[in-house]
Protein backbone atom coordinates (compact mmCIF):
# COMPACT_ATOMS: atom_id res chain seq x y z
CA UNK A 1 0.00 0.00 0.00
CA UNK A 2 1.63 3.53 -0.77
CA UNK A 3 2.37 5.40 2.40
CA UNK A 4 0.64 3.27 3.96
CA UNK A 5 -2.60 4.97 3.53
CA UNK A 6 -4.50 1.83 4.38
CA UNK A 7 -4.13 1.72 8.10
CA UNK A 8 -4.37 5.02 10.34
CA UNK A 9 -0.17 5.72 11.59
CA UNK A 10 -0.60 9.38 11.95
CA UNK A 11 -2.91 12.02 11.88
CA UNK A 12 -3.74 14.49 9.39
CA UNK A 13 -2.15 17.63 10.07
CA UNK A 14 -3.91 20.90 9.23
CA UNK A 15 -7.01 21.04 6.92
CA UNK A 16 -7.08 22.42 3.36
CA UNK A 17 -8.78 26.34 3.50
CA UNK A 18 -11.36 24.87 0.51
CA UNK A 19 -13.41 21.92 -0.19
CA UNK A 20 -11.27 19.22 -1.56
CA UNK A 21 -14.20 17.66 -3.77
CA UNK A 22 -14.23 21.51 -5.37
CA UNK A 23 -10.54 21.30 -5.46
CA UNK A 24 -10.12 18.11 -7.10
CA UNK A 25 -12.97 18.86 -9.20
CA UNK A 26 -11.46 22.17 -10.63
CA UNK A 27 -7.84 20.38 -10.61
CA UNK A 28 -9.51 17.37 -12.59
CA UNK A 29 -10.89 20.42 -15.30
CA UNK A 30 -7.27 21.56 -15.50
CA UNK A 31 -5.42 18.29 -16.08
CA UNK A 32 -7.70 16.92 -17.95
CA UNK A 33 -7.85 13.76 -15.28
CA UNK A 34 -10.75 12.64 -13.29
CA UNK A 35 -11.57 13.47 -10.09
CA UNK A 36 -11.97 10.79 -7.43
CA UNK A 37 -13.55 10.54 -4.23
CA UNK A 38 -12.22 6.93 -2.53
CA UNK A 39 -12.45 5.03 0.93
CA UNK A 40 -10.07 2.69 2.39
CA UNK A 41 -10.80 0.80 5.86
CA UNK A 42 -9.06 4.10 7.71
CA UNK A 43 -8.82 6.67 4.70
CA UNK A 44 -11.59 8.83 2.55
CA UNK A 45 -8.72 10.02 -0.12
CA UNK A 46 -9.83 12.78 -2.39
CA UNK A 47 -8.12 13.76 -5.24
CA UNK A 48 -7.68 13.46 -9.00
CA UNK A 49 -6.67 10.42 -11.15
CA UNK A 50 -4.43 11.20 -14.47
CA UNK A 51 -6.55 8.45 -16.59
CA UNK A 52 -8.81 8.79 -20.15
CA UNK A 53 -11.96 7.87 -19.98
CA UNK A 54 -14.12 6.21 -17.51
CA UNK A 55 -12.99 5.86 -13.49
CA UNK A 56 -14.86 2.33 -13.68
CA UNK A 57 -12.79 1.52 -16.47
CA UNK A 58 -8.86 2.24 -14.71
CA UNK A 59 -10.00 0.92 -11.53
CA UNK A 60 -11.07 -2.67 -13.15
CA UNK A 61 -7.54 -2.79 -15.14
CA UNK A 62 -6.27 -3.83 -11.37
CA UNK A 63 -3.12 -1.40 -11.93
CA UNK A 64 -1.67 1.27 -9.65
CA UNK A 65 -3.25 4.82 -11.21
CA UNK A 66 -1.26 7.92 -11.08
CA UNK A 67 -2.66 10.55 -9.04
CA UNK A 68 -2.28 14.21 -7.77
CA UNK A 69 -3.65 16.89 -5.74
CA UNK A 70 -4.26 14.44 -3.25
CA UNK A 71 -6.17 15.21 0.46
CA UNK A 72 -6.69 12.72 2.95
CA UNK A 73 -8.95 12.41 6.49
CA UNK A 74 -9.61 9.80 8.96
CA UNK A 75 -12.64 8.07 7.79
CA UNK A 76 -14.79 8.53 10.81
CA UNK A 77 -14.21 12.20 10.42
CA UNK A 78 -12.46 12.54 13.58
CA UNK A 79 -10.28 15.51 11.74
CA UNK A 80 -10.42 17.34 8.53
CA UNK A 81 -8.68 16.64 5.72
CA UNK A 82 -4.99 17.30 5.16
CA UNK A 83 -2.55 17.73 1.79
CA UNK A 84 -0.80 14.31 1.15
CA UNK A 85 1.68 15.56 -1.44
CA UNK A 86 3.72 12.61 -1.94
CA UNK A 87 1.14 10.44 -2.59
CA UNK A 88 1.54 9.62 -6.28
CA UNK A 89 -0.08 6.33 -7.01
CA UNK A 90 -3.08 4.28 -6.00
CA UNK A 91 -3.57 0.83 -6.19
CA UNK A 92 -7.14 -0.06 -7.18
CA UNK A 93 -6.54 -3.24 -4.74
CA UNK A 94 -6.54 -0.58 -1.70
CA UNK A 95 -9.75 0.99 -2.45
CA UNK A 96 -13.33 -0.72 -0.78
CA UNK A 97 -15.43 2.58 -2.47
CA UNK A 98 -15.31 4.85 -4.83
CA UNK A 99 -18.18 7.48 -5.07
CA UNK A 100 -18.33 8.74 -8.25
CA UNK A 101 -20.67 11.77 -8.92
CA UNK A 102 -21.44 13.69 -12.49
CA UNK A 103 -18.08 14.88 -12.58
CA UNK A 104 -16.45 12.19 -12.64
CA UNK A 105 -18.28 10.30 -15.22
CA UNK A 106 -17.58 11.13 -19.24
CA UNK A 107 -20.50 12.92 -21.00
CA UNK A 108 -23.32 10.92 -22.06
CA UNK A 109 -26.53 11.42 -23.57
CA UNK A 110 -29.71 10.04 -22.19
CA UNK A 111 -29.87 7.06 -25.57
CA UNK A 112 -26.44 6.65 -24.30
CA UNK A 113 -27.33 6.08 -21.15
CA UNK A 114 -30.24 3.71 -21.79
CA UNK A 115 -27.64 1.89 -24.15
CA UNK A 116 -25.93 0.41 -21.39
CA UNK A 117 -28.65 -0.74 -19.32
CA UNK A 118 -30.36 -2.14 -22.43
CA UNK A 119 -31.52 -6.04 -21.92
CA UNK A 120 -30.51 -5.89 -17.66
CA UNK A 121 -32.18 -6.69 -14.93
CA UNK A 122 -32.29 -3.95 -12.01
CA UNK A 123 -32.03 -5.20 -8.28
CA UNK A 124 -32.70 -2.95 -5.07
CA UNK A 125 -29.06 -4.47 -2.63
CA UNK A 126 -27.47 -3.90 -0.09
CA UNK A 127 -23.82 -4.59 -0.48
CA UNK A 128 -21.62 -5.24 2.31
CA UNK A 129 -18.33 -4.26 2.14
CA UNK A 130 -16.78 -4.06 5.89
CA UNK A 131 -16.62 -1.09 7.39
CA UNK A 132 -19.31 0.03 4.80
CA UNK A 133 -22.94 -0.59 3.58
CA UNK A 134 -24.05 0.50 0.42
CA UNK A 135 -27.88 0.56 -0.95
CA UNK A 136 -28.94 1.52 -4.32
CA UNK A 137 -29.07 -0.54 -7.41
CA UNK A 138 -27.29 -3.21 -9.92
CA UNK A 139 -28.12 -3.85 -13.75
CA UNK A 140 -27.04 -7.44 -14.05
CA UNK A 141 -27.68 -9.96 -17.23
CA UNK A 142 -30.73 -12.32 -16.89
CA UNK A 143 -30.08 -15.49 -15.38
CA UNK A 144 -26.94 -13.43 -13.22
CA UNK A 145 -28.24 -12.65 -9.60
CA UNK A 146 -27.20 -10.30 -7.19
CA UNK A 147 -25.58 -12.94 -5.24
CA UNK A 148 -23.07 -14.11 -8.03
CA UNK A 149 -21.33 -10.89 -7.40
CA UNK A 150 -19.65 -12.49 -4.43
CA UNK A 151 -17.99 -14.71 -7.06
CA UNK A 152 -14.17 -13.53 -8.64
CA UNK A 153 -14.56 -12.20 -11.83
CA UNK A 154 -12.64 -9.99 -14.21
CA UNK A 155 -14.74 -6.99 -12.91
CA UNK A 156 -12.81 -6.05 -9.86
CA UNK A 157 -15.47 -2.92 -9.09
CA UNK A 158 -19.22 -3.11 -10.01
CA UNK A 159 -21.54 -0.35 -10.48
CA UNK A 160 -24.26 0.87 -7.85
CA UNK A 161 -26.64 3.45 -9.05
CA UNK A 162 -29.22 5.58 -7.25
CA UNK A 163 -26.88 4.88 -4.41
CA UNK A 164 -25.90 5.25 -0.96
CA UNK A 165 -22.24 4.61 1.41
CA UNK A 166 -23.01 4.36 5.22
CA UNK A 167 -20.29 3.97 7.60
CA UNK A 168 -22.39 2.75 10.74
CA UNK A 169 -25.35 5.48 10.90
CA UNK A 170 -23.49 8.40 8.75
CA UNK A 171 -23.43 8.66 5.04
CA UNK A 172 -20.33 9.07 3.39
CA UNK A 173 -20.22 11.54 0.67
CA UNK A 174 -21.89 14.19 -1.07
CA UNK A 175 -26.04 13.95 -2.03
CA UNK A 176 -25.21 14.52 -5.52
CA UNK A 177 -23.34 11.20 -6.03
CA UNK A 178 -24.80 9.06 -8.12
CA UNK A 179 -23.39 6.02 -9.03
CA UNK A 180 -20.88 4.14 -6.02
CA UNK A 181 -18.14 1.81 -7.28
CA UNK A 182 -17.74 -1.19 -4.76
CA UNK A 183 -14.52 -3.57 -4.66
CA UNK A 184 -15.79 -7.16 -5.10
CA UNK A 185 -12.98 -8.34 -3.01
CA UNK A 186 -14.38 -6.62 -0.33
CA UNK A 187 -17.76 -7.70 -0.58
CA UNK A 188 -19.19 -10.40 2.66
CA UNK A 189 -22.69 -9.96 1.97
CA UNK A 190 -25.58 -9.21 -0.44
CA UNK A 191 -29.12 -8.99 -0.01
CA UNK A 192 -32.05 -7.89 -2.26
CA UNK A 193 -33.80 -4.84 -0.29
CA UNK A 194 -37.10 -2.43 -0.98
CA UNK A 195 -35.09 0.69 -1.12
CA UNK A 196 -37.75 2.51 0.01
CA UNK A 197 -37.68 0.53 3.38
CA UNK A 198 -33.89 -1.09 3.32
CA UNK A 199 -35.27 -4.16 4.16
CA UNK A 200 -35.91 -7.73 2.63
CA UNK A 201 -39.18 -8.11 1.49
CA UNK A 202 -41.61 -10.66 2.88
CA UNK A 203 -41.78 -13.71 -0.33
CA UNK A 204 -44.88 -14.00 -1.62
CA UNK A 205 -46.52 -16.96 -0.80
CA UNK A 206 -47.18 -19.85 -3.52
CA UNK A 207 -44.39 -20.38 -6.38
CA UNK A 208 -42.81 -17.86 -8.39
CA UNK A 209 -44.40 -17.23 -12.13
CA UNK A 210 -41.00 -16.26 -13.35
CA UNK A 211 -39.04 -12.77 -14.24
CA UNK A 212 -37.52 -10.93 -11.15
CA UNK A 213 -38.85 -11.67 -7.24
CA UNK A 214 -37.24 -10.21 -4.56
CA UNK A 215 -35.47 -13.05 -2.36
CA UNK A 216 -32.68 -12.95 0.49
CA UNK A 217 -29.30 -14.10 -1.38
CA UNK A 218 -27.37 -12.39 1.50
CA UNK A 219 -23.95 -15.15 2.37
CA UNK A 220 -21.09 -14.83 3.77
CA UNK A 221 -16.87 -15.36 3.04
Amino acid sequence: MPFGFGKKSKEPEAAPAVDPLVSATAAARESGGVAFDGLTEEWRLVGVMHIDGRLSDALNRREAIAIGDVTWQPIDGSAGFAPVPGLKSVDPYDLIVVLAGEETLPPQTDEEKAAHKIHKVPYDVALEAPPFKVFGTVYLYPGSEPDRLLDRATEMFVAVTDAQAYLGEQRIGEPEVEVVLVNRFYLRGIKQIDKRTRVSPAPLPGLPLGGVSYSDHSRSQ
